[in-house]
């Protein structure tokens, strides 16, 4: 027993999902009536529901009172770039889902709800939503309500001191730290949720499973192959495409494996250097994108929406589609750089279509069992996103200088440019 636990902490995460998902799968077909081991999934759900709504209130009230004023030339092109790559990758995920919807069966029965069908009624349960108490906000996981304090405090404390937001910063790093637990024992919870799905419906259900991951992944692959280059290319009136698989190559494959976009910063700054871009704009912009670069939680976030709402039968009108992008690319620009973060903030979403919580943690579990996949590849497509904009921005602003942009040439080796392959 001894061994058998040494040798499991010395696995990742992601191996460790995935021995929970076997086993659970397992378990599930040997012994569909020990319900005790169930409880582990009840039990991760209930973790995440409690500390969730904690999480966004800290880490939005955090950055925008430790928020920097940089004054680059070249930050307010790489920021509209971000954010609106972002909203982009929303729409595509909210598209891709009318035209593949999926319903996935849920471990506990939820009540019917129906979202609202017209743009005032929106505008009137946001509002209402929003203007509720705080505190009952945090509670209740009501994310509207926590999401507009959480910002207006978060404007508050930002003419506050530096011990202030000192003290600030050293609380959501605790937050997220408690996060980072409850996500390590994501393996345990993957076991028992993939037990009792199993034990219930038998292997069929992994065929859902294997249709969300290809949703998810075909939103990815469309917002890194075409949408993304066409903001390049709208920036730079050049063939975008060497520099894209320049960047998906240099950057995103390591992005893939690491699964933090934070970690991938070295790798990013290096590519910079080997690009030709200037320093003072890259080391800026690239801790930055790391921050509110979000493709592919957008996409998460957003699909992850959809598919609780269709699995509630909810018909969802062309306002509250439009709403969604919209949340879910601010939902995105908040999410936590612990592993799995982007999942954490799928209830905010699905707070727009009046969804119980307890359906959403649901949605929320299953993004856990496939974010064996659906992470890495969100990874790949933030983190590659960073290089691709900042490259982009630099660009762009020399092609309005009338100075040459270079974007297509061949990158120059690492022994060209001083820069090792350990950077």
């Amino acid at each position: 027993m001894i061994k058998t636990l040494g040798f499991l902490r010395k696995l990742n995460l992601i191996q460790r999902i995935l021995i929970g998902l076997v086993l659970g799968a397992a378990l599930g077909l040997l012994f569909p009536a020990a319900q005790p081991i169930a409880l582990l999934g009840t039990v991760f759900v209930s973790a995440l529901c409690a500390i969730a709504p904690v999480l966004v209130f800290v880490l939005v009230i955090c950055s925008l009172a430790n928020a920097k004023n940089e004054g680059k030339s070249n930050i307010g092109a790489v920021v509209v770039l971000y954010l609106g790559s972002t909203l982009i990758a929303a729409i595509v995920a909210v598209i891709g889902s009318f035209l593949f919807p999926l319903k996935l069966t849920l471990s506990a029965s939820t009540q019917q709800v129906t979202a609202p069908g017209s743009l005032m009624e929106i505008a009137q349960d946001i509002l209402l939503s929003a203007v509720a108490n705080p505190v009952e906000a945090i509670a209740s996981g009501n994310y509207i309500s926590i999401l507009l304090w959480s910002v207006i405090l978060g404007i508050a404390f930002k003419m506050s001191g530096d011990g202030t937001k000192k003290v600030l910063a050293d609380i959501a790093d605790a937050v997220s730290h408690v996060v980072g637990l409850v996500i390590a024992l994501a393996p345990l919870g993957v076991l028992g949720l993939v037990y009792e799905t199993i034990s219930k419906r038998g292997l069929a259900v992994f065929a859902d499973y294997g249709m969300l991951i290809a949703l998810l992944l075909g939103c990815m692959a469309f917002v890194a192959l075409v949408t993304n280059p066409f903001l390049v290319f709208l920036a730079t009136r050049k063939n975008p495409y060497p520099l894209v698989f320049t960047c998906l190559k240099e950057s995103g494959i390591t992005a893939f494996f690491t699964r933090s976009s934070a970690a991938n910063i070295p790798i990013n700054m290096a590519l910079c250097k080997k690009l030709g871009l200037d320093e003072d704009n890259y080391s800026v912009s690239i801790p930055l994108g790391a921050t509110i670069n979000m493709d592919g939680a957008a996409v998460t976030v957003t699909v992850l929406a959809m598919v609780a709402a269709h699995t509630q039968g909810i018909a969802i009108s062309l306002p509250t589609a439009i709403v969604l992008s919209i949340l879910s690319t601010l939902a995105a620009c908040g999410t936590s750089g612990v592993t799995g973060g982007s999942l954490l903030l799928v209830p905010m979403a699905c707070s727009l279509f009046g969804l119980p919580v307890d359906t959403a943690m649901q949605i929320v579990g299953v993004g856990f069992v496939i974010s064996v996949i659906q992470d890495s590849v969100e990874t790949a497509l933030n983190s590659s996103g960073d290089a691709l904009f900042t490259a982009t921005a630099e660009y762009y602003h020399r092609r309005k200088a009338g100075l040459p942009m270079h974007m297509n040439e061949k990158v120059k080796k690492p022994e060209d440019t001083g820069v090792s392959n350990q950077a």
